[in-house]
């Protein structure tokens, strides 16, 4: 179970149970598909995700992801906002990419919305938009679909514009960091310029907002800044084989003799501090370098990040890293 559903995982086995299986609940930590108890399958003969949809084909897993609406029917959800007020919230989002109505928008999500895009789509063919929802990556099963690690979803619409509908900023903004999403003359602020228009309509907050990716940049590029300064740097392989890049680590130890692979189970503070190394570059789950770089004692740099250290990549071709784009 991920951490948000840990604590309803007895209700699940008792399911399970009442159909005549032995359960077993697993309390190891999980932040996906791709950071599962494997190991429980030494004590078990089936090992069942909650939450989300596979990233890979794991042998003896069975994947069942929860859904969730984004606006309420008649007598549905009062958490959630009802058809009209949905319906103003996509007119104030549209509002956003631009003072001329687009003609088309890319719509992606989280795998709990993705059936609600085609619900999207329609409301915005009554405006005289055309809904694109593409396929994605290996990782994304689902049309529409996106991760923090993998943005194909938005880059197959071949839109400038992108709808992102769910909570928070960061599949967001990764979107309009991601390298070849919207093309060259798209606008945006990332470095290079060919960054999408990306907006984000959170359905559960009930608000919309133009995401601008000025202060992750500037945060990143100071970051970078410090690691020139590095006497060693570590690059981290992880031991969890939905986030192993081993490949990808290899070939950025060729770009540096200060570098050395560190294999990692849990990438902790405690850890890297222990370690001693003057900048790590995580080759793990993405969202590591970007999310939890406060916690950690030194710069975590991204491979791209790396590349730009070592001089092979120059500050204006500056993307977020992706599983499926590297």
């Amino acid at each position: 179970f991920p951490e948000g559903l840990k604590r309803r995982a007895w209700q699940f086995a008792d399911v399970l149970k009442e159909h005549g299986y032995s359960v077993i609940i697993s309390g190891s930590p999980c932040w996906g598909a791709c950071d599962l108890d494997v190991a429980a399958l030494n004590e078990a003969d089936i090992l069942i995700h909650y939450g989300h949809a596979p990233v890979d084909d794991t042998e003896g897993v069975i994947y069942e992801y929860l859904t969730q609406d984004i606006f309420a029917g008649d007598g549905g959800d009062k958490r959630l906002p009802t058809a009209d007020e949905f319906t103003a919230l996509l007119k104030e989002a549209v509002s956003l990419f631009g003072a001329e109505s687009p003609e088309k928008i890319g719509l992606v999500t989280t795998i709990q919305h993705v059936h609600e895009l085609p619900r999207v789509a329609e409301l915005l063919k009554g405006m005289n938009i055309k809904g694109v929802i593409a396929e994605g990556g290996s990782r994304t099963p689902y049309a529409g679909q996106i991760l923090g690690c993998s943005y194909g979803a938005a880059r197959n619409t071949g839109c400038g514009n992108i709808l992102f509908i769910g909570t928070g900023v960061f599949h967001p903004t990764g979107i309009a960091l991601s390298a070849g999403v919207g093309g060259v003359g798209c606008g945006g602020d990332r470095p290079n310029g060919k960054s999408a228009t990306v907006v984000a309509l959170d359905p559960f907050m009930k608000r919309v907002q133009l995401i601008n990716t000025d202060k992750l940049l500037r945060q990143r590029f100071a970051k970078i800044e410090k690691a020139r300064s590095a006497e060693h740097f570590g690059i981290i392989v992880s031991k969890k084989s939905g986030q192993r890049r081993e490949e990808l680590a290899r070939r950025l130890l060729s770009l540096s003799d200060k570098a050395y692979l560190v294999s990692l189970g849990e990438i902790t503070p405690d850890s890297l501090l222990n370690l001693g190394f003057d900048a790590y570059v995580n080759t793990s789950c993405p969202r590591l370098a970007y999310d939890d770089q406060a916690r950690y004692p030194v710069p975590m740099l991204s491979p791209q990040e790396f590349e730009i250290v070592c001089g092979v990549r120059d500050w204006e071709d500056y993307a977020i890293d992706e599983f499926d784009n590297i």
